[in-house]
Parts: structure tokens; C-alpha cells; sequence
């Protein structure tokens, strides 16, 4: 296994749609297994594949709480089953360091292929609904902060540029938080 580098907001392939997974092999099972090393590395809670320039309909995720219950997804279809807003705090590994509100629907279901490429389906909500949904973004060219304001939008930007800017030179630490992020 090896760790996969994590595009960062605003890198313009973390719009790209990822496209379905045709089939579930060897070579897409050892990019799971990736997937999760690093999302566990960066510390976060999940992970899309666009995440690692990876296009395809992939996303692996764990909330539990001793971090031991991984979760992947191949081709996942979400379905609204109760639309009263949740709030919740969200933040991304592709946006380090910065959280916000965003309010999506409370409970979901989602259909998918597992990593042997059985299909299944699961109901969701709280923490394990707000994450799936926000990975699914992922899959189709969206991030959290595209629920936030213009201003709030391009100030997350500004900052972010301005970090990898001094990273590159080598004259300080970014603004990562040592948050878990989505």
C-alpha cells in the first residue's frame, strides 16, 4: 500500500465528474486499499477517488469511532429518504483547515457496489449521511465550499494559495488543522 497524494481546493481536476467504475479488480481493490491508508493518514473520515486523481465513481469513508470499520462504495447512488436539513460542521481534506456549516437532508439511502462487487444498499444518517453525501460531491465536480458564500469562497482560496506559496519556500507551516476533515 502506499499513500496518494490529496489534490487541494482550488485544483481545477477536483471539478472533473468521475466516471462509473466498469468493473471491481485486483488493481481497483489495491487502489481502495490506498484510498483508505491515506485517508487515515491525513487524518480524515473519507475519502472520493477524485480526491487522489483518481476519476472513477469510488469513495471509501469510516466513522466509527475506534476508526476500525471501513467503509467503500464503487458507483454510489444516493436517494433522499427524509430532506429536513442537518446541519453539520464540515470540513475536507481537499480544503485543509477550514470547517463550515452546511446543511444537507438528514437520512439517506445509497446503492452501491462493495469492494468484491456485490451490490448493496444501506440506510444512512447523521455523520455517516452528511459524509457520503459530501464524498459524492466529490464524484461530481463538488466541494463543500461550493455551499458557501462568494466572499467565504474566495477568501478559503486566497489563503490557501498563500500557504502553498510559503510551503514552497520553505518559511513556514500551512494553516492545516489538526481536525479530522470528510
Amino acid at each position: 500500500m502506499s499513500l496518494l497524494t490529496i489534490l487541494e481546493y482550488p485544483d481545477l481536476r477536483l471539478r472533473k465528474r468521475a466516471a462509473p467504475v466498469t468493473e471491481v479488480t485486483d488493481t481497483l481493490r489495491n487502489t481502495i486499499d490506498d484510498m483508505l491508508e491515506t485517508m487515515y493518514a491525513a487524518p480524515g473520515i473519507g475519502l472520493a477517488a477524485t480526491q487522489v486523481n483518481i476519476h472513477k465513481r469510488l469513495l471509501v469513508l469510516d466513522v466509527s469511532e475506534n476508526k476500525d470499520t471501513p467503509l467503500v462504495f464503487i458507483n454510489p447512488e444516493i436517494d433522499v429518504l427524509d430532506p429536513e436539513p442537518l446541519g453539520y460542521e464540515e470540513g475536507c481534506l481537499s480544503v485543509p483547515g477550514y470547517y463550515d456549516l452546511v446543511s444537507r437532508p438528514r437520512k439517506i439511502r445509497v446503492r452501491a457496489l462493495n469492494r468484491a462487487g456485490q451490490s448493496f444498499d444501506m440506510e444512512a444518517e447523521g455523520l455517516l449521511a452528511v459524509c457520503l453525501q459530501h464524498e459524492v460531491d466529490h464524484l461530481d465536480g463538488k466541494l463543500f465550499v461550493d455551499y458557501l458564500s462568494i466572499l467565504k469562497r474566495q477568501r478559503i482560496k486566497a489563503k490557501l494559495q498563500k500557504d502553498r506559496k510559503r510551503d514552497e519556500r520553505g518559511d513556514g507551516k500551512s494553516a492545516k488543522d489538526e481536525h479530522e476533515a470528510l
